[in-house]
């Protein structure tokens, strides 16, 4: 999936950076915690290394994956995979609002894969709700959803807006694909605000992965939490954006983003604590090391990327093409 902020190019610098500071290797027991977990990415690797991992985000399209990553341990019979592929489109949700053929002025998806990813939708939640399914098929099916469809999308990579005319991988027809299946200890799964969540979680380890900028997640995947959720919301505009005024995050805003952040750290019963920040984020670094520093040895690690871009931005060299990421690690005095 591509997604703002993911982790995946940068696994080897965190798992280096963590061993470094904690000594700890792949195959010691512990209890690691991603309470920004987006897609799971980080939370995987460390159930895959055999830690038992606390994952949380605030939105719920990313909850459905780390409930699949994180603690799903039975594996999807194929048979319930292609009889959903198997299914002939319907007029639900997803087309009447979010296809051009509905009339709602809408280009997201094509009508085809708009009724197809309803009629999978649908289906799934039929199969849950009449017990013919466990929890763990339904949100693995749900993450397989939600992954699979998001290939599929008349997007610049993100959904704060669609384009005009269909590109090329959005005409394709849509297919349910499962993700992989990650094997290790069964972990723990939240869907809370992470400042309110963090006096009821402890641990060994705590990987922080907030937003960097002003730019919502909830706006820029308001689609994909439509399709997770399918709650039939109202929705406004031309982009066709549900309120969730509950799921907008106090650290893309300036104003309140110090004092989350502090409250967050003071309060971690975590030995260790590691912040992935990038050189652009709304935070400084001199900000951020003061703030660590309050409570135990602080250190900082860094490394140089190839920056995300969506499509209408990689023939525009408007921040360049590279930026810096900062792992800033904190050994937490108790």
């Amino acid at each position: 999936m591509n997604y703002i902020g993911s982790k995946y190019s940068l696994l080897d610098f965190i798992h280096e950076t963590i061993s470094e500071v904690t000594g700890y290797r792949s195959g010691d027991e512990y209890v690691f915690a991603d309470l920004f977990a987006g897609t799971s990415v980080v939370g995987a690797s460390y159930r895959k290394k055999g830690c038992k991992v606390i994952s949380n985000d605030i939105q719920y399209y990313s909850y459905v994956i780390s409930k699949y990553f994180i603690e799903s341990s039975q594996k999807i019979d194929d048979s319930i995979v292609n009889d959903l592929n198997a299914l002939d489109g319907v007029e639900g949700f997803i087309f009447n609002n979010y296809c051009n053929g509905s009339g709602s002025g809408r280009n997201y998806f094509t009508d085809y894969n708009g009724k197809k990813c309803d009629a999978i939708r649908i289906e799934i939640e039929r199969l849950f709700k009449n017990n013919i399914i466990s929890e763990e098929t339904y949100f693995g099916l749900l993450a397989g959803l939600i992954n699979s469809i998001d290939k599929y999308a008349n997007t610049a990579s993100v959904y704060g807006a669609f384009l005009k005319k269909v590109k090329k991988s959005a005409q394709k027809h849509f297919y349910l694909e499962i993700l992989p299946e990650i094997s290790g200890p069964k972990g723990k799964v939240y869907n809370e605000d992470i400042n309110k969540l963090i006096t009821r979680v402890q641990g060994d380890v705590l990987y922080l992965d907030p937003p960097y900028n002003s730019r919502q997640y909830c706006s820029n995947y308001h689609v994909l939490e439509t399709i997770a959720r399918y709650d039939n919301p109202v929705l406004r505009g031309k982009t066709g954006l549900r309120s969730a005024n509950e799921q907008k995050s106090k650290y893309c805003s300036k104003k309140t983003l110090e004092s989350e952040f502090e409250y967050l750290i003071k309060n971690a019963e975590f030995k260790y604590i590691f912040l992935s920040y990038n050189n652009e984020g709304l935070m400084s670094v001199e900000k951020i090391k003061d703030i660590m520093s309050n409570y135990g040895v602080y250190k900082c690690f860094t490394k140089s990327y190839k920056r995300f871009k969506a499509d209408t931005e990689k023939n525009r060299n408007i921040l360049g093409s590279k930026t810096t990421e900062y792992i800033h690690c904190l050994t937490k005095e108790v």
